[in-house]
């Protein structure tokens, strides 16, 4: 079958923080920064905001207003109730790989790899133990804006940070072997907001080289990618519209539209499984009704759940 994909995306594209996949980075800052001002906060990243603040994408800095959940309900309550929804979406996923590093740490590992990190902040704020080396692969101009901007507010990181400053379509594994990273040591690897960015095929070819760098003992946490019904996303660009030009807010790249839909993407866990690992899956609708932060109503409620939250051993 097809692979459905925007002429957004090609082959060999790359990007800054403010340009194609990059922006998808600062929106997610920017719901870090968002939940992090919350009285019943589920996370705390101190560093977001300033990661969203000079970024230079305009719209995701507009977010961090607190009172724009209302102004959107004044529009729009669907739109309203589906904003706050995305935000506590993201807020229960950081937490949930959060405690994913936890437990890794708690195990005794002591290497972690972040795979196409973005502007994750887990390298600053965890508490990491002694001895702690966090990898973070992803586009060097992407990895260059986060340390500096980081830097410039005096903030340093709570483990030995490297970065690994290379695309993922190319050998990454060669370049972060040549970073320091130790093949034969346990490590805790995460892909999180990344799948949804490869092609099916390319997913299987991440996977078997992760499973190949990964000793007996290796930990991997993985966000899937969430089922999209055509029909809804057109109706959900279409109300977005209408809010962007309601409130002024510059064109935004769609970040539907640089995903891959492929019909022959494997099932994450059972891929896993059967390669070497023993993993389990967790629906995201799950989660967040634990995390009590399920607020989205029946009537909006279509795809049967957005992902899956899968942890493996090795």
């Amino acid at each position: 079958m097809a692979v459905a994909m925007s002429s957004l995306r090609t082959d060999d594209d790359t990007w800054d923080i403010a340009t194609s996949v990059g922006t998808t980075a600062v929106m997610v800052a920017a719901a870090r920064a968002r939940e992090t001002e919350r009285d019943d906060a589920l996370i705390r990243d101190p560093y977001a905001k300033i990661l969203v603040a000079g970024a230079g994408t305009g719209v995701w800095e507009r977010m961090l207003d607190p009172e724009v959940g209302a102004r959107i309900a004044e529009v729009d309550d669907e739109i309203a109730a589906i904003f706050e929804h995305m935000g506590n979406y993201q807020a229960v996923r950081t937490r949930f790989f959060d405690q994913f590093f936890t437990d890794a740490a708690a195990a005794g590992i002591r290497q972690i790899v972040i795979l196409a990190s973005g502007l994750d902040s887990r390298a600053y704020r965890l508490p990491w133990p002694d001895g702690t080396v966090v990898y973070e692969i992803d586009q060097p101009k992407v990895l260059e804006y986060k340390a500096d901007r980081l830097a410039e507010h005096g903030v340093q990181p709570s483990a030995r940070r490297v970065e690994v400053a290379v695309d993922l379509r190319y050998d990454w594994p060669k370049a972060l072997r040549e970073a320091g990273f130790d093949a034969t040591q346990p490590t805790a690897w995460l892909a999180e907001g990344l799948l949804m960015y490869l092609p099916a095929a390319a997913q299987d070819r991440l996977f078997e080289l992760v499973t190949e760098l990964s000793a007996p003992g290796s930990r991997l946490s993985v966000e899937t990618v969430g089922t999209r019904a055509e029909e809804r996303r057109e109706k959900m660009r279409e109300r977005f519209e209408r809010i962007r030009e309601l409130f002024g807010f510059e064109d935004t790249v769609d970040v539907a539209e640089l995903m891959y839909d492929d019909p022959d993407r494997a099932d994450v866990a059972e891929w896993l499984t059967a390669h070497g690992w023993s993993a389990t899956a967790v629906t995201s609708e799950a989660e967040m009704r634990r995390c009590n932060r399920w607020v989205l109503p029946d009537a909006l409620y279509t795809d049967g759940g957005f992902s899956q939250f899968v942890t493996a051993q090795k």
